[in-house]
C-alpha cells in the first residue's frame, strides 16, 4: 500500500482544517451562541485554557479555584458553586469551574493519512459505534498517553464532544483529534489507500494481538461492547485479532481494551 501524500508535506496541526460542529450542553444566551459547549473539571478547563486553537468565550469559576488557574486570555467570573450548576448539565461535576469554549477545527480523514505519511509507524484508533462519552473520553486518554495519531468514529453513531466526554478525556480532548466520518467502511479503506493495515480486535479471532506480529502504520478497530464490529467493518479489516482472556471474563470495557491494544501497539514502536 501507498501513501497518497508526499513526505515532503509538513505536518498538519492538532487540527488541520477549521470545520466547526456544534454538540453538548449549549449556552441558550447571546454568551454562548449556536456551537458552544461548557467544559468543566480542573484537568478539562485547564487543558482547554492553556490550547492556543480553542476560542474561549467565557471562564467560570469559584474564588478559591480560579488563583490556581493557569494564566488566561480571560479573566474568569466568580461564581458560587451553585451558579456555576446551573450553567451545566444536571449532575456535573465540575470541581469548581468551568469554561465555554468553540469546537475546536477539525481533522479529517485525508489529515491522518497525511500525518501517517510523515512516519513509517503510526497508530490510529478507530471505533465503530461506540456511543458512550465516557467510553469515548476514556479511550482519547490513552490514545493520547500510547502516541496515537488520532481516534477515528462515525459521525452519527458517536457522542458529541460535550462536558461529560472531556471531563472523562482529562485534557486529551485538546490533544487527541477526534476525527468524524460520514462513511467508515469508505475511511478504513482511504487508511489502507495511505499505508495503514487495519486490525479488528473480535473474540473470536484466531490470533491475540500480540502474536499476529503487527508494525508499521496500524488502525486498530474497535466495536461497541455487546455487538462488538459490525460485519461490513469486518470485511474491511486486514487482520482480526483478540486479547489474551483467561475465560473468567467474557470481554473488557471497550476503553479498557482500547487501553491494553494500544499499549501491545505502542510498546514495539
Amino acid at each position: 500500500m501507498k501513501s497518497t501524500h508526499s513526505s515532503d508535506d509538513a505536518p498538519p496541526s492538532r487540527r488541520g482544517r477549521p470545520q466547526s460542529r456544534g454538540g453538548g450542553h449549549r449556552d441558550g444566551g447571546d454568551r454562548g451562541g449556536g456551537a458552544s459547549v461548557w467544559l468543566y473539571g480542573t484537568h478539562a478547563v485547564t487543558a482547554a485554557l492553556i490550547n492556543p486553537e480553542r476560542r474561549v468565550r467565557r471562564l467560570v469559576a469559584t474564588a478559591e479555584v480560579a488563583r490556581a488557574l493557569p494564566p488566561s486570555r480571560i479573566a474568569p467570573d466568580l461564581l458560587a458553586r451553585p451558579e456555576i450548576d446551573r450553567l451545566l448539565p444536571a449532575g456535573a461535576v465540575h470541581q469548581g469551574v468551568a469554561v465555554l469554549v468553540e469546537p475546536l477545527p477539525a481533522w479529517g480523514i485525508e489529515d491522518v493519512v497525511r500525518a501517517g505519511a510523515l512516519t513509517e509507524r503510526a497508530i490510529v484508533v478507530v471505533l465503530d459505534q461506540v456511543t458512550d462519552p465516557h467510553n469515548v473520553g476514556a479511550i482519547l486518554r490513552s490514545a493520547a498517553a500510547f502516541g496515537a495519531l488520532a481516534v477515528v468514529v462515525p459521525d452519527r453513531h458517536a457522542p458529541e464532544e460535550t462536558g461529560a466526554l472531556a471531563k472523562s478525556a482529562s485534557g486529551a480532548l485538546e490533544r487527541m483529534p477526534l476525527v468524524r466520518v460520514t462513511n467508515l467502511a469508505r475511511a478504513l479503506e482511504m487508511l489502507k489507500d495511505g499505508g495503514f493495515w487495519i486490525a479488528g480486535l473480535a473474540a473470536d479471532a484466531p490470533k491475540t494481538l500480540a502474536k499476529a506480529g503487527l508494525s508499521g502504520r496500524m488502525a486498530m478497530v474497535l466495536g461497541a461492547e455487546g455487538d462488538g464490529l459490525r460485519r461490513l467493518t469486518r470485511e474491511h479489516c486486514d487482520h482480526l485479532v483478540r486479547l489474551p482472556m483467561t475465560g473468567e471474563m467474557e470481554s473488557l470495557n471497550v476503553s479498557n481494551a482500547a487501553a491494553v491494544a494500544l499499549y501491545e501497539l505502542a510498546r514495539d514502536q
